[in-house]
């Protein structure tokens, strides 16, 4: 209620602004993991990647380095599913402090009214930033349940069981990798949310940054041109 109640506190400019984040948030997110294959996107490129590791999966005696790439991608989720929980964590303590947000307000040039704007603020960011740690635990145990569906792959190339084993943990796999890129797209978008400590117009700024920032990784980058650099079956 009190919450409601400091609306007024906020400019339309605040809510045009904070519009643009989510419809960049939800909108990049949409053309990156829905891209056509008249024009791929990089992580719907390693989805067959990802569907041809498993393929080669089978034949491949020993299978200790499949494993150990499996163990690389927790290891990656893990990473950034603890670098999100210890920014919540200070995020939440800066929030919770309102004298020390009252006095960043008055030492740094930011455009909030009260301590109550800057928390909720603060808090936005922490949306994202909650919303990429969750991304990052369900990416964890999807390739711990990838690993699992590896491990049930026949040994036996022959086995009838084989490649229907080894689809479905590239599927399990592709799914992981996708959240996996949904947490990292949260983070970036936590980083732009900052902006609006200084101001929609600041907001404007930072995030149509960010979405340009990750349209280019994913459309526009040198590893794109890499992976459809397609071999030419008669060597030309």
């Amino acid at each position: 209620m009190e919450l409601i109640n400091h609306l007024d506190l906020f400019a339309p400019l605040d809510a045009a602004a904070l519009a643009l984040l989510l419809a960049g948030w939800i909108g990049i997110s949409l053309l990156i993991d829905h891209a056509g294959p008249r024009n791929p996107s990089v992580s719907v490129l390693m989805m067959a990647y990802r569907r041809e590791w498993m393929r080669q999966f089978v034949t491949r005696q020993p299978r200790i380095f499949d494993a150990t790439i499996i163990d690389s991608l927790r290891q990656g989720t893990t990473f950034f599913a603890s670098s999100c929980m210890i920014a919540i964590g200070g995020g939440l303590a800066l929030v919770g402090n309102s004298e020390r947000l009252v006095g960043l307000t008055n030492d740094l040039p930011l455009q909030v009214a009260t301590a109550v704007v800057l928390e909720v603020k603060l808090l936005l960011v922490l949306v994202f930033l909650a919303d990429a740690f969750l991304k990052f635990v369900w990416a964890h145990r999807l390739f711990g349940y990838c690993a699992v569906i590896m491990a049930s792959v026949p040994n036996d190339p022959a086995d009838p069981l084989a490649l229907h084993r080894a689809g479905q943990a590239a599927e399990v796999n592709i799914t992981a990798a996708r959240n996996f890129n949904r947490g990292l797209r949260s983070i970036y978008f936590a980083l732009g949310a900052c902006g609006w400590l200084a101001g929609p117009v600041v907001l404007i700024l930072t995030t149509s940054a960010t979405a340009w920032v990750l349209w280019r990784s994913e459309f526009a980058s040198q590893s794109r041109r890499v992976l459809l650099d397609v071999p030419n079956p008669e060597g030309n």
